[in-house]
């Protein structure tokens, strides 16, 4: 009885220990993903206003 007991304690317990583990991962990767995110469009502006300021000094090159 006492290895019933204590094989159903730990298998609770881990499942609560691998549901934790997981709910940690699944939080840092969309903390990553957030964080990409951020950096892809800070890059896409800084590539919007140099692509308007060479557009803007090399006005010639446009055909405008």
């Amino acid at each position: 009885m006492l290895v019933f007991i204590t094989t159903v304690v730990l298998y609770v317990f881990g499942f609560v220990f691998l549901y934790g583990v997981i709910r940690l991962g699944v939080r840092h990767g969309i903390e990553d993903v957030e964080a990409h995110r951020a950096q892809m469009a800070r890059a896409e502006q800084l590539a919007v206003h140099q692509d308007r300021t060479f557009a803007r000094e090399n006005a010639f090159l446009t055909g405008s």
